[in-house]
């Protein structure tokens, strides 16, 4: 790797090399679109910067952002580094009480409100007195915009910069298990991720620096968008990331951009292939992927449909992405590939070489990481993204590393003889039923979820005589379930699947009962975090009361 150029350096770089190249494409309302330039983001975040500083930002102050995708987030942050702070991203479907909790331990001084969906709901959480600023597109009146602001305001002078060792991040886990962990990110560990990929993308663009476009859609406020996305487009500079308008317009948006480069959750992924399979029986389709004559004309055919036609690189990430899945991407044509990473190395840490793909793995390390496993099979990690700490929490901090500064990443996992690693399971995860052995909830889910009709899946059972697992059924199927006819066969499809899981089990991890959750999993009742992933502990309190029930109940599944 060369030697590491920081973010805000770039950005100055690249806005003074070729200030009229697009940057950003950013949906403004009724189908309108507006492009903004290099030279364009990089004046504005000048000239909020300059208002920042004269509001008496002192240096490493903490400026939080509550805000979903735009161009104004990622200006508004080089605003912040410019000025000498440290950004605070928060979820854009956080609820009051976690955005109060983040806002006070994070001592923001200032607050970025940005597009939301929610904000009646969330303003609640704001503290009083907080000083706050409206992005373009933000549901807030009566407070300072950012339009007005930049217009009264002479941008910064100079060329502000950034020491490689200042925090450039605070960044909250979406909090899976327990209260949201706050992790220091500097400006030499964000840059050296950014570069790497940069890096990454050259070579496999046979050294030339090419435009590319992606789609930023993904939160944020998570390190996967910010890292692969966002810091990649500032370190390389010829990354077009245009924007979506809303969730109703989001294959539009696609289109629109027509990404070379794409990224998504496994979870997404899934509803996009959800709906492929409600315009086309599932059958048909793989009749037709299955003759070579059929497959290529067919495969593009999809991918179109979805916007995904021009994708060169398509990823998963943020959790584990099911094998069947997986290989239904790449039977259309689309080389997807799984990785693993974490928000306390930035997102920089595992994937999948072109040339060594295997369903079921999630890659080798990437350039300048190490790995190894622990005599558990934990996972140690050291990476060039790896986190300064857990903001205020330094016993957690010391805790979290091995003594020769390997970090604990609490996930489980074996190499193969090609140097490709494959997740078995989360240490804090794992329960031990009745039997006395100890069950990784994991796979069991990711096997459940691979079946069309299941949108998620959780496997629980500590303590009792064989584990349980709750599923979610997809959405397009749920609206008919009131039809008796249809809920027979749904059972007998589950009941099937059920027996088709627990043959490829070990005897004490067998299923002992499937049950239909009565309501969906959401963001907004608690039960999945802002990435989608699923709150373990938050359910199995919920659901805590009914299981003695399910376990007496005479079938394999049970309606909750």
């Amino acid at each position: 790797m060369t030697p590491t150029r920081l973010l805000l350096d770039a950005a100055h770089d690249h806005a003074a090399a070729h200030p009229d190249r697009l940057l950003f494409t950013q949906p403004v309302g009724g189908g309108r679109v507006a492009d903004i330039t290099w030279a364009q983001a990089l004046d504005e975040a000048r000239r909020m910067a300059a208002h920042l500083q004269g509001r008496g930002l002192a240096p490493g102050a903490r400026v939080a952002m509550l805000a979903k995708n735009s161009a104004h987030f990622i200006i508004a942050e080089l605003a912040v580094w410019m000025a000498g702070g440290c950004t605070v991203a928060i979820f854009p479907t956080e609820t009051a009480a976690n955005l109060r909790y983040v806002l006070t331990h994070a001592e923001a001084s200032l607050l970025f409100i940005g597009k939301l969906d929610d904000w009646a709901q969330q303003q609640a959480g704001v503290p009083p007195g907080l000083p706050c600023i409206a992005l373009p597109l933000a549901p807030v009146s009566g407070i300072d915009t950012w339009e007005a602001i930049v217009e009264r305001t002479p941008p910064l002078a100079g060329r502000p910069v950034r020491g490689a060792d200042e925090l450039a991040m605070l960044l909250y886990t979406s909090g899976s298990t327990g209260q949201p962990k706050g992790v220091m990110q500097t400006f030499g560990a964000i840059s050296r991720v950014a570069q790497a990929l940069v890096e990454d993308s050259l070579a496999r663009d046979g050294g030339v620096a090419r435009e590319h476009r992606v789609l930023s859609y993904l939160p944020l406020a998570h390190c996967f968008e910010r890292a692969w996305v966002e810091c990649a487009a500032l370190a390389g500079g010829w990354t077009h990331i245009y924007f979506g308008d809303s969730l109703a317009t989001f294959v539009d948006d696609l289109k629109r951009a027509r990404p070379t480069i794409f990224i998504s959750v496994p979870r997404l992924w899934a509803k996009f292939q959800q709906a492929v399979l409600a315009r086309m029986p599932a059958a048909q389709l793989d009749a037709m992927l299955a003759d070579p004559a059929t497959a290529g004309p067919v495969g593009k055919q999809v991918l179109a449909s979805l916007g995904l036609d021009a994708v060169e690189r398509a990823g998963s990430g943020s959790a584990p992405m099911p094998a069947a899945l997986l290989d239904w991407y790449r039977r259309l044509g689309l080389d997807l590939v799984d990785g693993y990473a974490m928000t306390e190395d930035f997102a920089y840490s595992h994937t999948t070489p072109a040339d060594a793909f295997v369903l079921g793995r999630v890659g080798r390390p990437l350039p300048g990481v190490q790995s190894r496993l622990d005599v558990d099979g934990e996972i140690l990690i050291k990476s060039p993204g790896q986190m300064a700490g857990y903001y205020k929490q330094p016993g957690l901090t010391a805790e979290s590393f091995t003594e020769d500064g390997y970090f604990r990443t609490g996930d489980l996992g074996e190499y193969d003889d090609q140097g490709l690693l494959k997740l078995t399971g989360r240490k804090k995860e794992l329960f031990k039923t009745a039997k006395g052995k100890y069950v990784a909830p994991a796979p069991i889910e990711n096997r459940l979820n691979a079946h069309p009709m299941v949108e998620l899946a959780l496997v629980s059972g500590s303590g009792r005589p064989a584990p349980y697992a709750v599923v979610v059924l997809d959405e397009a199927l749920r609206p008919r379930l009131g039809d008796a006819a249809v809920r027979a066969e749904v059972e007998s499809a589950l009941a099937g699947l059920l027996a088709q899981v627990n043959a490829d089990l070990a005897s004490h991890e067998r299923l002992q009962v499937l049950v239909v959750a009565r309501e969906p999993w959401s963001i907004g009742n608690g039960c999945l975090t802002p990435t989608l992933k699923i709150k373990r502990s938050r359910i199995e309190a919920t659901v805590a009361d009914a299981v003695d029930g399910w376990y007496a109940a005479p079938g394999p599944v049970v309606w909750a």
